[in-house]
C-alpha cells in the first residue's frame, strides 16, 4: 500500500486531498493541529473534519504536531516514512493576521515549509512532493493592468493578451507590494523550487488564487467566498472593503486542484521545482458584487450589505491568473466546477439553515 503524507490535513485542501487518495488506496498520515481554529476562532475550527475523517477512512491516521518544530517533523518523517506522496498544505493563510503576528506568520509559512522540505530530501527523497503556493507572491502587479471599471466588476478589455489570465512570466518578485503573509509565502515558494532544482527532487509548486468550497471554514480574515455565502445565509452582515465592491477573483473548488496534484503524481516529468499558476480562469470566477447576487439568488435569502471605502492594502482589483502552462504540460486535466458549480456547492451546506 503506497503511503502518503498531507500536512494540514483537516483543512480544506488538507482534507480533500485526504478524501481523494483515500478513495485511491494510499495510507494517509494527516498533520494537523487545528491551527486555523487558533487564528480565526471557533467557528473557523477544523476540529470537526478530522473527526469525521477519522471516523470514514480506515485508512487515515492523524499525527498531532507543530511543523515549526524540526525535531518532531523529523520524527513523523522517520516513524512513518517513507512516503510515496507528500502535499504540504499546511499554511497560515491571512493578509490581516500577518500583520499583526508576523514572526508567527514567517514560522508558520516560511519555516514550517523548510522543516517539511529538508526531512523530504533526507528521509523521502522518491516521494512527490506537491507544495501549495498562492499567486499573492506576485505582489499586486495586476493591479498596473489596463483594467475597465464595468458596473459590476473591473476587468480587462476582451483583446488584451491577458484576458484569459495571468502567465507566469507576468510576476516579479521585487518593487510591489506583497502583504507580510505574500512575502512568507514568496520565501517557502522560491525555497521548494530551490529545493526541485538544486536537489533534482520531484517537487510541484501551486500558485492559487481563490480556493474554496463546501468544506471550508470561512472567517473574516480569510475565505471571502465562503464566509461570504455563510453571512448571507445566516443573516449576518457582511462588509465589502473598498473598489466598490468590483474586485474580481478567480476561485478554484478544492477539488479541481487536488485532480491537479494527482496529475503530476502519474507523471512527476513536469515537476523537479516547475511553478504552476492554476485557478478557475474564465469558468470560474466573479467580483464580490456578482458573488453577492449569486449566493442570493441561490440561497433565496437577501445579504445584509455594508461598504467601507478604505480597500484592504494591496489587495487587487482583478485576479484572474492562467493554468494554461499546466494544462500544456498535463492536458487530462478538466475542471469538473465551473463558477455557477461552485457558488451551489457552497451553498449546500446552508440549505436547511
Amino acid at each position: 500500500m503506497k503511503k502518503a503524507l498531507v500536512t494540514g490535513s483537516s483543512g480544506l485542501v488538507g482534507s480533500e486531498t485526504v478524501r481523494f487518495l483515500c478513495a485511491k488506496g494510499f495510507k494517509v498520515f494527516g498533520i494537523d493541529n487545528d491551527t486555523r481554529g487558533y487564528l480565526f476562532g471557533k467557528d473557523a475550527s477544523t476540529s470537526g473534519v478530522k473527526v469525521h475523517l477519522n471516523n470514514e477512512f480506515k485508512n487515515f491516521f492523524n499525527i498531532n504536531i507543530d511543523l515549526r518544530i524540526y525535531q518532531v517533523v523529523k520524527d513523523t518523517f522517520s516513524e512513518y516514512g517513507p512516503f510515496d506522496f507528500i502535499v504540504h498544505a499546511a499554511a497560515q493563510p491571512s493578509h490581516e493576521w500577518s500583520i499583526t503576528h508576523t514572526l508567527e506568520d514567517f514560522e508558520l509559512n516560511a519555516m514550517a515549509t523548510v522543516n517539511v522540505l529538508e526531512c523530504y530530501k533526507n528521509f523521502s527523497p522518491k516521494a512527490i512532493l506537491i507544495y501549495i503556493s498562492s499567486s499573492k507572491v506576485y505582489g499586486d502587479l495586476v493591479n498596473t493592468l489596463p483594467l475597465e471599471e464595468l458596473e459590476t466588476r473591473f476587468d480587462l478589455p476582451q483583446n488584451h493578451p491577458f484576458y484569459e489570465g495571468v502567465d507566469e512570466n507576468f510576476g516579479r518578485l521585487d518593487g510591489k507590494l506583497h502583504s507580510l503573509f505574500g512575502a512568507s509565502k514568496a520565501c517557502s515558494d522560491i525555497m521548494a523550487g530551490e529545493y526541485g532544482r538544486y536537489f533534482n527532487l520531484p517537487i510541484a509548486i501551486f500558485r492559487p488564487v481563490c480556493v474554496s468550497g463546501a468544506t471550508h471554514q470561512g472567517a473574516s480574515a480569510h475565505g471571502y467566498l465562503s464566509y461570504l455565502v455563510k453571512c448571507i445565509a445566516l443573516g449576518e452582515p457582511y462588509t465589502i472593503n473598498g473598489y466598490n465592491g468590483k474586485q474580481v477573483r478567480d476561485n478554484l473548488h478544492a477539488f479541481d486542484l487536488v485532480t491537479a496534484f494527482w496529475e503530476v503524481f502519474q507523471d512527476p516529468s513536469g515537476s523537479y521545482g516547475e511553478a504552476y499558476n492554476i485557478g478557475g480562469g474564465r469558468l470560474s470566477n466573479n467580483s464580490i458584487l456578482e458573488a453577492i447576487k449569486e449566493a442570493e439568488n441561490i440561497l433565496g435569502k437577501r445579504a445584509k450589505v455594508g461598504y467601507s471605502s478604505i480597500h484592504r492594502k494591496g489587495d487587487h482589483k482583478w485576479c484572474i491568473y492562467s493554468s494554461s502552462k499546466f494544462k500544456k504540460r498535463y492536458p487530462n486535466w478538466k475542471i469538473a466546477y465551473d463558477n455557477k458549480q461552485l457558488m451551489k456547492n457552497i451553498c449546500k451546506v446552508y440549505e436547511n439553515a
